[in-house]
């Protein structure tokens, strides 16, 4: 696995940003901009996902990221759910839903492995790390 420096670097972050978007285009251009709780959950469970990746890379330690990837995979969940009413009350075609719930499966697969990856390794974090690693101090000579 690639070393990741930024939560940014995070693939099912990226893909969770490109269905992001895609939510904010179908509220905007779509009647979904009237059916306030519909819409507004469906922006914050898909914010969820990208902000529980990036709060968990940000967290100190591998079992607290392990714990904010879980809340986005269910997050993930909760957005294929939504999916379906999107689809059942017209906001969106068979083919967007199709291949949007792709996606999210793709990125719940992706958290999934990423969750695997930390409960098998053996790094603890940066905060069981000695102040010099964590904060980038220099050894003296």
């Amino acid at each position: 696995m690639a070393t990741i420096k930024r939560f940014e670097d995070i693939i099912a972050w990226q893909e969770t940003r490109d269905f992001c978007k895609w939510v904010w285009t179908v509220i905007e251009t779509t009647a979904l901009k009237d059916n306030y709780k519909l819409r507004d959950q469906l922006d914050s469970s898909s914010g969820s996902i990208m902000d529980n990746i990036a709060e968990g890379f940000e967290r100190s330690g591998r079992k607290e990221f392990i714990q904010m990837f879980g809340f986005a995979k269910g997050s993930a969940g909760e957005c294929r759910s939504q999916l379906y009413r999107l689809l059942d009350r017209s906001f969106i075609q068979q083919d967007a839903f199709e291949f949007r719930y792709k996606q999210l499966n793709e990125i719940s697969s992706m958290i999934n492995g990423f969750i695997q990856y930390l409960m098998g390794s053996d790094k603890r974090g940066w905060k069981f790390m000695e102040p010099e690693m964590q904060y980038g101090i220099p050894e003296e000579d």
